[in-house]
């Protein structure tokens, strides 16, 4: 009977040759088993399972790190559920081994647990204190994660048979990590292009540019995976300025400014982007609702070196940062859409250069011709007057003079209101004049109005350019669905909302066919969208048809 070699000798030779060859054909099933599965989180656990077989372990772990170091997933085999609700906190659980080994280059493998209190999240009054291993697992040379084995059978040491086989299945969970994140990165280019897509056909559409921001808002936020989204453009008095937001719950931050003195505001308008990882411990942020989220995402819309305005995407708190692929993604969809915002621009100061022009050339026709020969009628009937003997006849004459007179003088102050730089500054009142009469075209006749109040002073800029493009909508909605022969326009500035505050009040009814059942409402979702994002409402009536017929817009805000 040949001697026992005491305890801690270490294996001869032909041992290990005999002990490695006899795990080869069982390593080589679980690679090719590992290799069938298309689901990473069931290959990894197939890893576990056969790392933990063939280096004769009792426990195993992979810890999945994502890009920028964070702990993105832990797959055991071999602890019950109590033990592994011992792994703590996933995503701040850095202070253990399973957070601190992610990225060491070396593999290290202690006999004894106690040698390393931190060599495992499972802690040492839950796992055996015999026995870790624990091998890098990297993608493209990079760390992507670890795994980790524990207490050994018999209590042995792992020794470099274990070392060798572990490293094998570690290169096979970094090959699965790898397909997976680039199958993932695909599937993220390829959300965020269409995102892009969707943006740049808002923008150049033509249409109303504070739905196109919204657009913008609400895609950063969809693609982001965001709790908002949201979009500031320059201040005049400097800043940047709130001007679209898209969250879960109303909220009255539009019109909000934040000041150049703040560091963030600075770093953007200098074009740089800026990361959060917690809004509620970062120095550079103001106290107030921004503390309540957590990582953050501020990209600067830039285009020719100029800033044209800022996109913000915040997460909840206690999401995980933005991982340097999704911070790309990001900084790419905030150039897109930087360069949509100049194309849209562009292709405005061209609508708008066609608009002075033609007003330019209407103007010289109503100056040139029109009034020209108005002034040669009146002058006509002038000298029928003066040779008619009859007095009714000189009376009638003399009254169509007097009309003339009156006609020349307004066509006269309409070539003067057109002859009016485009950037001066137009009240609350001449908007919703302008709006009147733009309908009229489409619909055939002028809608009616009437104002009550100060409409000029009383309403401020933001509540004022929400109120005309709900009229607008308002109007739209009359024109296309309602099918109306007549339409009444009211704004009262001396309203007092359901809240008992006071606020403007828009009104605008009809005497159409009403909303049918089942009938598109994207219109009047944007109209109670906008009075929601002022602290107002939006709701309908009847209108003022026969019997009630057709229907009532009422939409009001605060100042």
């Amino acid at each position: 009977m040949p001697p026992v070699p005491p305890p801690g000798t270490p294996p001869s030779r032909a041992e290990v040759s005999a002990g490695l060859l006899a795990r080869v054909p069982k390593l080589l099933d679980a690679m090719r088993s590992v290799g069938s599965g298309r689901e990473l989180r069931t290959t990894l656990q197939r890893i576990c399972e056969t790392a933990a077989d063939l280096a004769h372990a009792r426990y195993a772990a992979v810890v999945v790190d994502e890009d920028g170091g964070w702990t993105a997933d832990v797959v055991h085999h071999g602890a019950d559920g109590t033990t592994v609700g011992c792994v703590g906190h996933l995503p701040d659980g850095r202070a253990d081994l399973l957070g601190t080994c992610v990225g060491e280059a070396e593999a290290v493998w202690p006999a004894d647990r106690t040698e390393d209190r931190r060599s495992c999240t499972l802690t040492a009054r839950h796992m055996p204190k015999h026995g870790f291993l624990r091998v890098p697992i990297r993608v493209d040379g990079e760390s992507a994660g670890t795994l980790c084995l524990t207490d050994k059978h018999a209590g042995e040491p792992f020794n470099d048979h274990d070392l060798a086989v572990v490293r094998v299945l570690a290169a096979e969970a970094g090959i699965a990590i790898g397909n997976a994140r680039l199958h993932e990165a695909a599937q993220q280019r390829e959300r965020w292009i269409d995102g892009s897509v969707a943006v740049t056909t808002a923008l150049l559409a033509g249409g109303d540019i504070d739905d196109a921001l919204q657009t913008v808002a609400e895609q950063a936020r969809r693609l982001a995976g965001a709790a908002a989204g949201i979009v500031l453009l320059p201040a005049d008095e400097g800043g940047l300025e709130i001007v679209a937001v898209d969250a879960p719950h109303p909220t009255n931050a539009l019109g909000e400014v934040i000041p150049p003195e703040n560091g963030i505001v600075a770093e953007l308008l200098a074009g740089r982007p800026v990361f959060v990882d917690d809004a509620a411990t970062d120095p550079r942020l103001e106290d107030g609702p921004a503390r309540s989220y957590g990582p953050v995402m501020l990209l600067p819309l830039c285009r020719d070196g100029n800033v044209l305005g800022s996109l913000v995407m915040p997460r909840a708190r206690g999401e995980r940062p933005f991982t340097r692929t999704e911070r790309a993604l990001g900084d790419r969809f905030a150039s897109q859409a930087a360069l949509a915002l100049t194309l849209a621009e562009a292709q405005r100061d061209r609508e708008r250069l066609a608009v002075y022009e033609d007003r330019d050339r209407i103007a010289r026709d109503l100056h040139d011709l029109v009034i020209q020969r108005l002034f040669a009628t009146g002058m006509m009937l002038e000298s029928a007057q003066r040779r008619s003997a009859a007095p009714d006849v000189r009376e009638g004459v003399g009254g169509a003079v007097d009309e003339l007179d009156v006609t020349i003088q307004e066509i006269r102050s309409a070539v003067f209101a057109l002859q009016q730089p485009a950037e001066a500054p137009a009240g609350l009142r001449t908007r919703v004049l302008r709006e009147i009469t733009m309908a009229a075209v489409p619909l055939g006749f002028t809608p009616t109005h009437r104002f009550v109040g100060p409409v000029d002073t009383a309403v401020g800029d933001l509540t004022g350019k929400n109120l005309i493009a709900a009229l607008r909508e308002a109007l739209s909605n009359a024109f296309r669905h309602a099918h109306a022969g007549r339409i009444e326009v009211v704004v009262d500035v001396t309203a007092t909302l359901r809240d008992g505050r006071p606020g403007v009040r828009l009104t605008v009814a009809d005497d159409g066919v009403g909303i049918p059942a089942g009938g598109r409402r994207s219109g009047l979702h944007n109209l109670e969208r906008r009075a929601e994002s002022l602290g107002g409402t939006s709701r309908l009536g009847p209108g003022i048809g026969a019997d009630g017929t057709g229907t009532t817009v009422l939409w009001e805000a605060p100042y």
